[in-house]
């Protein structure tokens, strides 16, 4: 059967607690309540600190064999040092990710002044992650989207790796001007590049960004759906990433886009049904 994995930026949210999960739920356990609705995460606190084993051993406890984990990178080695005497940071990033297996994928984000010029550093640094490893790369320099020898470039240097190029889809969301708070803070901080939807791999991973409009959100990622159906019947295993600004809807429109490509694509595997939410009580 053909499988799709959906979800979010994140695992816990506060406009969640008692409509997606549990209003008094202990930190252990959100990621437990989380993966009733979704069968996979971006990993992106792992951006900033890489977590002890024994917690990454607490996420995988939390959630079935076929969950994915799509967790990046350090900013130390991709920012920061840009692949340069990492070899320290990337060992305790690959130790303390051990417990997940084959359920994480080692997701490079690259920063917008990453250009054409440094895809031989990503070349090397991707042939040095252990074999077995997925591994999948973001970029945001224009360059790579509008100059088809960069492109060309970036995608040998990728399929060496077997590594897949992971979009993130902003298109809709600087469609028309903000009209929210957390539009309006968003707006500043993602890129905007074109709309890109050739996969690489047999697990193609995609990131989208909507509207904090529900029906802005549906309609914009319909180009999707065809897509990530088209890839299904050629027998692709794809994840996408739903993201809003407020990301307050974001686990019940990730479960709506796995419905809107079933309807395309019938013999889909279901996602698992959510436990229900009890209602608060005095007592």
């Amino acid at each position: 059967m053909a499988r799709l994995h959906v979800g979010c930026a994140m695992w816990t949210h506060k406009a969640w607690a008692g409509r997606f999960v549990p209003s008094a739920l202990p930190a252990k356990e959100r990621l437990r309540a989380y993966a009733g609705w979704c069968n996979a995460v971006e990993g992106n606190t792992t951006f900033y600190a890489t977590p002890a084993r024994e917690t990454v051993a607490g996420w995988a406890q939390q959630t079935g064999p076929d969950f994915r984990f799509v967790v990046k990178v350090p900013k130390v080695v991709t920012h920061e040092r840009r692949f340069a005497g990492v070899e320290v940071e990337m060992r305790a990033f690959l130790d303390a990710l051990e417990p997940l297996g084959e359920r994480a994928v080692l997701w490079t984000q690259l920063p917008g002044s990453f250009g054409p010029p440094d895809v031989d550093a990503l070349r090397r640094f991707l042939r040095r992650l252990p074999t077995g490893r997925r591994r999948a790369v973001e970029v945001r320099h224009p360059g790579f989207f509008t100059d088809a020898g960069a492109a060309s470039s970036l995608e040998a240097a990728l399929a060496d790796a077997d590594a897949e190029w992971v979009p993130f889809d902003t298109t809709v969301f600087f469609g028309r001007p903000p009209a929210s708070k957390a539009e309006r803070e968003t707006w500043t901080m993602k890129p905007r590049l074109p709309r890109r939807t050739r996969a690489l791999t047999d697990r193609p991973i995609v990131r989208y960004l909507g509207r904090d409009s529900v029906a802005e959100t549906v309609e914009g990622w319909q180009p999707w759906t065809e897509v990530v159906a088209g890839w299904l019947r050629e027998g692709r295993t794809p994840t996408v990433f739903v993201h809003t600004p407020d990301n307050a809807d974001a686990p019940a429109l990730a479960r709506r886009f796995h419905d809107d490509v079933r309807a395309l694509v019938p013999d889909l595997d279901a996602l698992p049904e959510p436990e229900p939410i009890e209602p608060a009580t005095l007592f």
